[in-house]
C-alpha cells in the first residue's frame, strides 16, 4: 500500500467514512459485536478500500474538521439506507405489541441493549435476519465502495444532502405502520365485536374474554402477515440503491432530489 501523505489522509477519511457506517448499519451497530471486532473491521474495510477511493480522487484531500464530518455523514447515510427498514419492523412490533396487549411483557433486546415488548424483539430480530439472509451486510460494504464516485473522500459535504436524511424519519414510522396494519386492522376488528356483544348481553362479563381473544387474534394475523415483511426484502437492494442515491447526490452536489 502506498504510504504518502495523500494516501495516508484518504485512509484516514475512508475510516472516518466506515466509521459512520459503522454507528447506525443493522448488525454492525449491534452491542452484541465487541467494540474490538468493529475497530478491527473499520481499519481493515478502510486498509482494502483504500486503493479504490484513491483511484476515485481528481486531486489530493486535505484533512480538516470539514471534510472529516464529511466522511461520517457519508458513512452514517449509507448505514441509514439499510437501518431504516430494521427499525420500521421494530416499530410495528411495539405497535402491534400495544394493540395487542403484550406491551407489558418486554424482555432485553440483545441487539441495542434495551428493553422492549416481546413483538417489538420479534420483529427487529427477524428483520435483522432477512438481511443476512439476502447478503445486506455485503451490500453495505459494496454501497460503501460504490459511493467513492458520487461522494469522493475529501469532498465537501452541502447541506442540502441532510434533508433527504431528516425527511426519511417519516418513512420509517410510515413503513412500521404498513408492517403493522394487518394485525392492527384484525385487532380493531375484535374491537368491534367485544363492543357490540357487550350491548347485546349485557350480563356477559366482556372483560374476563376480552384479553384472550385480543391476544389470540393478534397472534394469528401476525402469524399470516410474517410472509409480508418477507416480500419486502424481495428486490432490496434496488430500492436501497435509490434511498442511497437520494442521500449522497445531494450530499456532494447540494441539488435536493
Amino acid at each position: 500500500m502506498d504510504l504518502s501523505s495523500a494516501s495516508l489522509t484518504v485512509l484516514v477519511l475512508l475510516s472516518a467514512r466506515v466509521g459512520g457506517l459503522m454507528l447506525v448499519a443493522p448488525i454492525f451497530s449491534s452491542k452484541q459485536v465487541p467494540t474490538k471486532i468493529k475497530v478491527g473491521l473499520i481499519v481493515l474495510l478502510a486498509i482494502l478500500l483504500q486503493p479504490v477511493a484513491h483511484g476515485a480522487l481528481a486531486v489530493d484531500p486535505v484533512l480538516t474538521p470539514a471534510t472529516f464530518l464529511t466522511e461520517l455523514v457519508t458513512g452514517f447515510g449509507i448505514g441509514l439506507g439499510a437501518a431504516i427498514i430494521v427499525g420500521a419492523a421494530e416499530f410495528a412490533g411495539d405497535l402491534m405489541g400495544v394493540q395487542i396487549g403484550l406491551s407489558g411483557a418486554a424482555v432485553l433486546d440483545p441487539t441495542n441493549g434495551s428493553s422492549q415488548n416481546v413483538l417489538g424483539q420479534f420483529t427487529s430480530l427477524f428483520a435483522a435476519t432477512l438481511l443476512l439472509a439476502v447478503n445486506g451486510h455485503l451490500v453495505m460494504i459494496d454501497a460503501l465502495a460504490r459511493s467513492f464516485r458520487v461522494v469522493p473522500v475529501g469532498a465537501e459535504m452541502h447541506a442540502a444532502g441532510l434533508w433527504p436524511m431528516a425527511r426519511d424519519g417519516a418513512t420509517l414510522f410510515a413503513l412500521g405502520l404498513q408492517f403493522a396494519a394487518p394485525v392492527v386492522a384484525m385487532v380493531l376488528v375484535g374491537h368491534t365485536a367485544l363492543a357490540v356483544l357487550s350491548r347485546a348481553a349485557p350480563q356477559l362479563n366482556v372483560l374476563s374474554v376480552a384479553f384472550p381473544i385480543h391476544i389470540g387474534v393478534g397472534l394469528f394475523a401476525l402469524a399470516a402477515s410474517v410472509p409480508i415483511l418477507g416480500a419486502f426484502f424481495n428486490g432490496w437492494e434496488s430500492g436501497y440503491a435509490t434511498t442511497l442515491t437520494g442521500y449522497l447526490v445531494p450530499l456532494a452536489h447540494g441539488a435536493a432530489r
